[in-house]
């Protein structure tokens, strides 16, 4: 979900940002210049040119707020009639490069050219790409901000406090936390949820941006208990990416997956069953092959995230929370992960999986 896409925004309404008139050196006006959104569908952009001179050249040029190890700036070249009245309009549909979450932060400017070669630069504007379809309420805590429409305070305040616990029980067992705040927009129901997606699938729940520092997610009132768990799955999410993240490589998909997992509390029954099953029978998926994503059978699926969450707690259960936590840096630096568990734990991922089959087979019986 992590595209080089353009997010603009609406804040009450579709217009989202109006130029004033603005007069360049030699005369150039540029009486207008907008944009609007459909969110999650598109965002247009409008302007016009009164010029002296005959404009033949005009480009939009756009920067997304979020984390890159590289400065990114898009540019789109316009289709225009060339004179000295012109007016000029670019739409990014997000169809072709993938949608983003509400709230993402753009910097956008214009480059005029006209034809002999004078370039002009307009006042660089910055937007908020907002889900204005809805009214939205705020609720902030130190990092973590709920935004959501339907419910009241106390249903807010219990999402609130169930993240903020958990925050503080991954740090103690982890090291882990949230560097950046994040943004947690709670949509109404499923329903609600996938209408502002353009890819969603009919199962998707909730999904994390996390180089947005977002999470959107479906909560109903009366699944509370549920979303609990969810928004503080996602959040860890976040958290380990941020403890994580560089330009070189990802970590293992169960040691993230796992985190996250941990920080919910306690397994569910159905995952434990799966476990269960899995050691009884011989059916142990390795380490290795977790380090890669998930099957899409869900019988392997529930068993990848059983053992994923098996795997955190016997890493911080038989080793600690400072070894977590070093072994969380040193994957910041970009380490592999076989040399980074060599050095935090002095095995690799062949010797945790004998390890760790040792621990569950112990746990659960032969």
């Amino acid at each position: 979900m992590i595209r080089k896409t353009l997010l603009l925004a609406v804040t009450l309404g579709l217009l989202v940002s109006v130029l004033s008139p603005v007069k360049a050196q030699t005369e150039i006006e540029v009486p207008k210049a907008s944009a609007y959104a459909d969110f999650p569908y598109a965002i247009n952009f409008n302007l016009s040119i009164e010029s002296p001179v005959e404009i033949n050249d005009v480009r939009l040029h756009y920067m997304v707020e979020r984390e890159s190890f590289a400065v990114v700036t898009s540019e789109a070249k316009i289709d225009i009639i060339p004179g000295t009245s012109v007016d000029a309009e670019w739409e990014w549909d997000m169809y072709k490069t993938g949608g983003m979450p509400p709230g993402t932060v753009v910097e956008y400017w214009w480059t005029i050219t006209d034809a002999l070669g004078n370039d002009y630069t307009t006042a660089i504007e910055q937007l908020s790409y907002d889900d204005d379809r809805y009214s939205w309420q705020y609720l902030t805590e130190g990092n973590i901000s709920l935004r959501w429409y339907s419910g009241d305070e106390a249903f807010a305040g219990e999402l609130m406090t169930a993240a903020q616990e958990a925050m503080i029980r991954l740090e103690e067992n982890t090291g882990a936390v949230l560097e950046k705040p994040v943004r947690v927009y709670i949509y109404a129901n499923s329903s609600d949820l996938q209408g502002a997606m353009l890819f969603a699938q009919e199962w998707t729940g909730g999904a994390a941006y996390v180089r947005e520092s977002a999470i959107i997610i479906g909560i109903s009132q009366n699944n509370i208990e549920w979303g609990k768990r969810a928004i503080v799955h996602e959040l860890a999410h976040l958290v380990t990416h941020q403890m994580t993240s560089n330009p070189y490589s990802s970590i293992p998909t169960w040691l993230s997956e796992g985190i996250s997992m941990y920080a919910e509390g306690e397994m569910e029954a159905v995952y434990d069953n799966y476990l269960s099953q899995a050691v009884a029978g011989d059916n142990l998926i390795s380490v290795r092959t977790l380090c890669s994503p998930f099957s899409a059978f869900p019988s392997k699926s529930y068993l990848s995230y059983a053992q994923s969450l098996s795997l955190v707690e016997f890493l911080i259960e038989s080793y600690g929370q400072e070894k977590m936590f070093q072994l969380l840096s040193i994957f910041k630096q970009g380490s592999t992960y076989d040399n980074a568990f060599m050095a935090v734990y002095d095995f690799d991922m062949d010797g945790l999986d004998s390890l760790w089959r040792d621990y569950i087979i112990a746990e659960y019986g032969s």
